[in-house]
């Protein structure tokens, strides 16, 4: 855990993936991040694997937390948020809009009680249009930003890809907006602040970067990228594999067909990147149908000499083995405390001569109700009484 954010406290009314990875990575800078979830648990806690009363993807999204469980649809727990959040810096939830609304914690209701309050709404579907309130979920982000038909535009038909991967990026947006509200209110002492982070605009923004191409400067103009549309631009085969093989500049190129004994291609468009970038189907297409006459080390050992871009093509079981993963640490527990997880993902960003505090383990449901309740001044038998699940 870094120093960075010391002294920051964040109230964490996030489940699933993208609120918990981002209020995470807000707790590895140092913020004092309080998970809120209700007396059951968050509804990632029964998902299996699990260990000691916590599912691997609790503990991959919510070390540095402690957990406080509340009914919020009871006055009483209620009550303990409306004392809460007068102690908070930060206030994030990823519900529907409408939803916090009704349970009396909207944006208005939140800075009457602190009037610096930075509340950030991590949504579907920003709430200017007209899907606001939508439901939104992964699969149907992926589908709607454009993510699954790019698959479609390449292969022929669209795809999901296999990663929670609209949830992480819009967990990453609304780390970087917190931190943006944050140095806004050092340097300019704002007052409370609302700040929107939808998932379907994050993922077109995302996406679109270099997928706009013509559309960029025409109404009509032709959209994505060819470069990384090309059918052949994805890991090769080998005789006994399967590689991955980016030649990029034109040195990289020249020493590639020379590699697959293709130099006969190359005439005068070899030297404008312009054609060359036209010409990419063409030359990855070269690499495909070389690539299964030889084995995978001996590519990447003539790949590597020529110093172009390659790797093998990992499994994630092959990662927990990798020599540089190994060397940096990437899987290494670093708790202060006892916890079931024997591999962990560390932060991944290394800040030179700065001290690092130990991690705290992704917190049991309600761990620290009774620590975070006694803080805010409530005597045993309440606390008892607020901790009771309703029959």
């Amino acid at each position: 855990m870094l120093p960075f954010l010391k002294g920051i406290r964040i109230l964490d009314l996030t489940a699933v993936i993208l609120g918990p990875y981002a209020t995470q990575i807000l707790g590895d800078f140092g913020a004092e991040v309080i998970k809120v979830e209700p007396l059951e648990g968050e509804s990632m806690r029964p998902v299996p694997p699990i260990a000691d009363g916590v599912s691997a993807l609790v503990a991959n999204n919510n070390r540095n937390k402690r957990s406080l469980a509340l009914d919020l649809k009871s006055d009483a727990g209620r009550e303990v948020l409306a004392k809460l959040i007068p102690t908070a810096d930060v206030l994030v939830h990823n519900m529907r809009q409408d939803s916090m609304d009704r349970l009396g914690l909207s944006f208005e209701a939140a800075k009457e009680l602190n009037p610096k309050l930075i509340y950030c709404a991590a949504v579907g579907f920003g709430a200017a249009g007209p899907y606001a309130g939508r439901p939104a979920y992964d699969d149907i982000i992926q589908s709607a930003s454009g993510l699954a038909g790019l698959f479609g535009m390449r292969d022929g038909k669209p795809a999901i890809t296999p990663n929670i991967i609209a949830d992480k990026i819009t967990g990453l947006t609304v780390v970087y907006a917190v931190l943006g509200a944050l140095l806004n209110r050092e340097r300019n002492g704002s007052a409370a602040l609302y700040v929107e982070v939808p998932m379907y605009e994050t993922m077109v923004a995302f996406l679109m970067n270099e997928h706009l191409a013509h559309a960029t400067f025409e109404p009509d103009g032709a959209m994505g990228y060819h470069r990384v549309l090309a059918r052949d631009r994805r890991p090769f085969q080998t005789k006994d594999g399967w590689i991955g093989v980016l030649p990029y500049s034109k040195e990289n190129w020249a020493r590639m067909l020379a590699i697959v004994n293709r130099t006969d291609i190359i005439g005068p468009w070899f030297e404008s990147a312009t054609e060359r970038s036209k010409r990419m189907p063409e030359l990855y297409s070269l690499i495909a149908e070389e690539f299964p006459r030889k084995s995978s080390a001996e590519w990447l050992t003539e790949l590597e000499a020529a110093d172009i871009p390659c790797s093998r093509v990992n499994t994630p079981k092959d990662l927990l083995e990798d020599p540089h993963l190994k060397a940096v640490g990437m899987f290494e527990a670093n708790f202060g405390e006892a916890t079931p997880a024997q591999r962990t993902l560390r932060f991944p960003i290394t800040y030179r001569d700065v001290p690092k505090a130990p991690d705290r383990p992704a917190p049991r449901v309600g761990q620290h109700t009774e620590e975070i309740l006694a803080e805010l001044g409530y005597d045993a038998d309440r606390i008892a009484m607020l901790m009771q699940p309703k029959k």
